[in-house]
């Protein structure tokens, strides 16, 4: 495959993202899932499985293009689905987004770079990361504070393999899908209230403080891998 046709997907997904902030920014938000909710919801009751595959398929498409709205989707799979099916239809479509992005940012331009960076600061951090890659990347998803985007496109960038990064982002972003699927399932009571939903809670001491703890545990065995060469 010429370095032109690998660019392909690279440049149709940054089409896509453009695309969607510009044209898509208002039908995936918060305003309009309010105003379909009743929608939604008829057609879930007729139409369960149906309702599943293409809230998962919709899913996939806003993040493997990384359109706006992946936050929303998480809140409707709640709403929709409550806490289970929801959460584990939220985990599976983000995955899935995620690893498409992946492997697109890979084929792309990430195996070229991976094979740039060497010597100095660049070539060290991307030795490292690769050295420790279960714990590296599950610490990326577990603290919330690299956008989910970057997250999918900086392995790429390094040369990280695909099972690591699809296994910890399964998993990584648990906690989180079941924070946001909770406040989904309490869209109700908000949209009778005519309010908003309170996103921050992700960054409040009970829900963040349990994430660091994970995001140390996660970080264990690469302090003890260092303090074995040290040794």
């Amino acid at each position: 495959m010429t370095k032109c046709a690998r660019l392909i997907p690279t440049v149709l997904i940054l089409c896509a993202a453009v695309a969607g902030a510009v044209f898509l920014r208002e039908r995936l938000s918060f305003e309009a899932l309010a105003e379909n909710r009743e929608a939604l919801l008829a057609y879930r009751d007729a139409h369960f499985l149906w309702a599943s595959l293409g809230f998962i398929a919709v899913y996939i498409v806003i993040v493997g293009l990384s359109l706006p709205g992946a936050t929303i989707a998480t809140l409707t799979g709640g709403f929709l689905f409550g806490m289970f099916p929801g959460t584990f239809y939220n985990v599976l479509a983000a995955s899935i987004g995620a690893v498409c992005i992946f492997l697109a940012a890979r084929a792309g331009f990430g195996a070229t770079l991976a094979e740039r960076l060497q010597g100095g600061s660049a070539s060290r951090l991307q030795t490292a990361l690769r050295e420790n890659q279960w714990s590296a990347l599950l610490i990326m998803r577990l603290v919330p504070a690299l956008p989910f985007v970057l997250a999918n496109l900086l392995p790429a960038m390094v040369g990280v393999r695909l099972l690591p990064f699809a296994v910890t982002t399964f998993f990584g972003i648990i906690p989180a899908a079941l924070v946001f699927t909770s406040v989904g399932a309490g869209l109700g009571e908000v949209f009778a209230r005519g309010e908003r939903p309170d996103l921050g809670v992700i960054f409040s001491a009970p829900v963040l403080l349990p994430l660091l703890g994970l995001a140390a545990l996660s970080a264990l065995p690469i302090l003890l891998k260092k303090r074995k060469k040290g040794g």
